[in-house]
């Protein structure tokens, strides 16, 4: 089974067994909605422990979570460090032009006239359009902005996208 990572609990956060998590999901109202399960993920430990979401509220930039049946913070203490997972099964489908970002992840990206740029390495969040770090084969990264005017098309079962690089993009 598959599993995709939601967010690393990185602290606690008061004495009622509220957890502080740095998100890396782009649905936290889905993923941290009350009654959703995630899994926990520690270092040390073969078996991930199932939770419960609780309550769910977001202070600065961390979502805080309580999950059921942990009511003080000595019983979460230990949930420090630990990555929330979902499994493959809890993945919801989306509309259109939406992908997740394991399916982006790995995709190799040509230009209209079918020369490879390189591939996808990583995901980029600007707030208004995610930008993806394409690697070559030699040379250095470029930074392909996901907008309609550059990105033309995506086969993920193929893992095959397809850009027009705007003037400069690419030197």
């Amino acid at each position: 089974m598959e599993w995709y990572n939601v967010g690393k609990i990185v602290n606690t956060h008061g004495i009622r067994g509220e957890v502080r998590v740095i998100s890396s999901t782009d649905f936290p109202e889905e993923r941290y909605a009350i009654g959703n399960k995630l899994s926990l993920f520690q270092e040390g430990k073969k078996t991930p422990l199932v939770l419960t979401v609780a309550t769910h509220r977001q202070h600065k930039n961390f979502d805080l979570l309580t999950f059921e049946g942990y009511l003080t913070i000595e019983m979460v203490e230990v949930f420090r460090g630990g990555i929330l997972k979902i499994s493959e099964n809890q993945l919801t489908d989306l509309e259109g032009n939406e992908f997740y970002f394991h399916e982006i992840m790995g995709c190799t990206v040509y230009d209209l006239e079918g020369q490879e740029i390189g591939v996808v390495t990583d995901i980029l969040q600007t707030g208004a359009n995610d930008v993806w770090t394409v690697t070559p084969a030699k040379g250095k990264e470029h930074y392909i902005p996901y907008i309609e005017e550059v990105v033309k098309e995506i086969d993920i079962d193929e893992k095959k996208i397809i850009i027009d690089p705007l003037d400069g993009l690419l030197s």
